[in-house]
């Protein structure tokens, strides 16, 4: 074994003590068990402990259907937690009121206002590392405005715009649902024109809204009698909690390997037909359903002569269930949440329907 320069010229005063500290080393690195040994690679191979502290988190929509699931799941992995709160959330909505109470006993920051106001949005994503829109529908065209703070403010490291859905890139819907999705792909590439940082969410099928109900239209539970099945019933749909969407888009926020890319969110036991969820809740029930099939073309006419929000409503649920929204895409640009965080205890979609028995 070569010693280094400094041991094969030493000055002589240290020589002693220099052999001693290096002989210890070496020990030490022989003797220690294999366990103790890999963490000494870690640990020595590790960042800077300042380059790891926690990314402070604003959360754009944080009292929507998915937003305060983000500001849980922001305060629950110890991030500094900001919230962008409309005045008229607290004063009209005595839900979304309490809720905000409920952030402010968790600690989040809250900062009135929206996004309309482009000095002070600049003022507050200047105060955090990260921002999460978690916008509803009506606002995802209004995004372009966080676009244009983050870029003012200049010092967001990453944007995880509202996405929660199928890869948009790679999604097909009949109109309205269509229109829907071009406008989610237009945000995009915004983001990306402007040379912003991202993470985009593909969560696929949230569970409350297409698991809970299998999609049936009008239904918030699952059927106990019988089910539509629409198309063949055959194309596989990808399930995700609303707990783990969540959670798996904090565990992106400050992971290089998600930089710049769609983390895809495919829980491998989440990954169903409709024919394969009917069967297992039939198991959980014990009891057959009807089962009435539902023709594409018939679905097709049905959007066709529907008004909104019906027509939307099945548009999506065409999508869904019979077009099929990537649950095999294979992503080369992507990354997969499951491979880089096993240790996500999510949700199987058994566990979700063991809620309605």
């Amino acid at each position: 074994m070569k010693l280094a320069p400094q041991l094969l010229h030493p000055q002589p005063h240290y020589m002693t003590i220099s052999i001693i500290i290096t002989l210890c080393i070496l020990i030490c690195i022989e003797f220690t068990p294999a366990a103790s040994s890999q963490q000494f690679q870690l640990y020595s191979s590790a960042t800077p402990m300042a380059a790891v502290q926690k990314s402070k988190i604003l959360v754009i929509g944080g009292t929507g259907y998915l937003g305060k699931y983000i500001v849980a799941a922001s305060v629950k992995a110890a991030h500094p937690t900001f919230a962008l709160v409309r005045e008229a959330t607290i004063t009209s909505n005595p839900s979304k009121s309490a809720l905000v109470d409920q952030f402010k006993r968790d600690g989040v920051k809250l900062i009135h206002g929206d996004i309309n106001d482009h000095e002070n949005l600049v003022k507050v994503i200047k105060q955090v590392d990260v921002v999460i829109s978690a916008v509803g529908r009506l606002l995802i065209a209004d995004q372009v405005k966080i676009i244009a703070a983050i870029k003012e403010a200049g010092n967001v490291k990453r944007f995880f715009p509202s996405e929660f859905g199928p890869d948009m890139d790679h999604a097909h819907a009949m109109e309205p649902a269509g229109s829907f999705f071009a406008g989610k792909r237009k945000i995009r590439r915004a983001v990306e024109a402007e040379g912003i940082p991202y993470t985009y969410i593909s969560s696929n099928e949230v569970a409350g809204y297409y698991l809970a109900n299998f999609g049936q239209e009008n239904a918030t539970t699952p059927p106990r009698d019988k089910v539509f099945i629409l198309g063949h019933g055959n194309t596989k749909v990808v399930f995700v909690e609303e707990h783990d969407v969540a959670t798996y888009t904090i565990k992106a926020v400050d992971d290089p390997r998600t930089l710049n890319k769609v983390l895809h969110v495919r829980p491998p036991a989440n990954i169903l037909s409709l024919n394969e969820l009917v069967v297992l809740w039939e198991k959980k029930i014990g009891k057959t359903l009807e089962k009435i099939f539902v023709p594409e073309d018939q679905i097709i006419k049905s959007i066709k002569e529907s008004t909104y929000p019906k027509n939307l409503y099945v548009s999506f649920a065409h999508s869904v269930f019979v077009t099929g929204h990537g649950a095999d895409l294979n992503d080369p640009a992507g990354v997969e949440a499951s491979e880089l965080y096993p240790e996500v205890e999510y949700t199987s979609a058994s566990e979700y329907l063991d809620r309605f028995l």
